[in-house]
């Protein structure tokens, strides 16, 4: 994957986005005023394989629900994993519904198998 980290403003404060791979997993962190990460705010887990990312789940705590942390943060891994050449199956529920609302990122999916 490309990108170590990047920032996006919300309505609860900045988040930072940050690409664990030792962890396979994508993070989303609140700011505080100095730039620094206080609380990781979601998640988004996968499995990497030679040619493509299997997303497996995606977490926003419940007190940070309805504040569209989750879709920035699916867009970023998307982002990512498209400027890595690699694809995407999305096993998890949201990031199916996500790519759904959002056709431009139709072309990364693979067909989840049965």
């Amino acid at each position: 994957m490309t990108r170590a980290t990047v920032e996006y403003m919300a309505e609860i404060g900045t988040l930072q986005f940050k690409h664990s791979p030792g962890q396979e997993r994508y993070e989303a962190y609140l700011l505080d005023e100095d730039g620094l990460p206080t609380e990781r705010v979601g998640y988004v887990d996968y499995v990497a394989e030679v040619e493509q990312i299997v997303l497996t789940h995606t977490v926003v705590p419940e007190r940070y629900a309805g504040q569209g942390i989750a879709g920035q943060l699916v867009k970023y891994v998307l982002d990512d994993v498209r400027a890595s050449g690699k694809r995407i199956v999305p096993v998890c529920t949201y990031v199916r519904s996500y790519i759904k609302r959002h056709p431009e990122y139709a072309d990364l999916a693979v067909p989840v198998p049965q």
